[in-house]
């Protein structure tokens, strides 16, 4: 694949916003985000929503961050440092959903937001509140640029059990007239398929894009590592269809490098990044 261009050393970088949760078993929210920004060349600034208690097999705990802070953290950066894109993750509850809608309509930072809807952990561990949800749908998705919800969130957000290329694409009309520019429905966890086919939507044009399926058990924080490749193609103006098509190149290598760790799923790497 090709990479994301690089800063001459000395030079500022270009900065990623993530606004999400910390894993502390270090393969998910916050830190997949800061590994895949820091191994393609971009700064991470952070604003985080929650903490988990977490490893390798599930999560044990949640501790959501006072709302006012998340903002305050998302306030702070922005108007010192700046930043050329934006992702959210799990951000646990309505208030803190709200807190970032806010603030984001507040500073009106005029670049792209990605939205990835963190509704639960691959384990089933519950990672948003349901009521949580309409404040999703309402107040964050008519902000984005670009959503990317899994399956098992499309199900969630908007009633519909992607079993196919029709409902698929059911799925992707039913969340953009919940008012984001672009959704990409993730393919991934449709075992059925021999691929793993996302499909992209702009309200007109319904773009695909497969990938190999890499069998690995190792695939924790794979929705992560996309939304963050994602807004770090962004970052460098790329358009959204390019910019999704090389967060899927990103993330489909950062399987074929996953690696075990502890006693259940290990995280996917950019590590590979490394040794070329």
């Amino acid at each position: 694949m090709q990479f994301l261009p690089l800063a001459p050393p000395g030079q500022a970088p270009l900065r990623v916003l993530t606004i999400a949760g910390s894993d502390s078993g270090g393969g998910a929210g916050i830190q997949a985000d800061m590994r895949t920004a820091a191994l393609l060349g971009v700064h991470a600034l952070v604003a985080v929503s929650a903490v988990t208690v977490q490893n390798s097999v599930g999560v044990q705990g949640v501790h959501q961050v006072p709302p006012e802070v998340v903002g305050r953290q998302i306030d702070s950066v922005l108007t010192d440092i700046g930043a050329q894109a934006a992702k959210t993750g799990m951000l646990a509850g309505p208030e803190i959903i709200g807190e970032v809608a806010a603030t984001w309509r507040r500073l009106d930072p005029g670049i792209p937001l990605v939205v990835d809807p963190v509704c639960a952990s691959m384990h089933g561990d519950p990672l948003l509140v349901p009521e949580a949800l309409d404040s999703l749908r309402h107040q964050l998705f008519p902000l984005a640029t670009l959503v990317t919800p899994n399956l098992d969130e499309v199900r969630l957000l908007v009633g519909v059990d992607v079993v196919d290329a029709d409902s698929q694409r059911e799925a992707a009309t039913a969340l953009h007239a919940l008012g984001p520019r672009w959704v990409l429905v993730k393919g991934g966890h449709l075992r059925s398929a021999t691929s793993s086919p996302d499909l992209l939507y702009d309200g007109e044009t319904f773009t695909e894009f497969p990938a190999e399926r890499i069998d690995t058990g190792n695939d924790h924080g794979g929705g992560d590592t996309l939304a963050a490749a994602i807004a770090a193609a962004l970052a460098h103006g790329r358009s959204v269809p390019d910019a999704v098509a090389f967060g899927k190149s990103w993330v489909t290598e950062c399987l074929r490098a996953a690696y075990p760790l502890g006693h259940g799923h290990g995280p996917v790497s950019p590590l590979f990044r490394l040794a070329r």
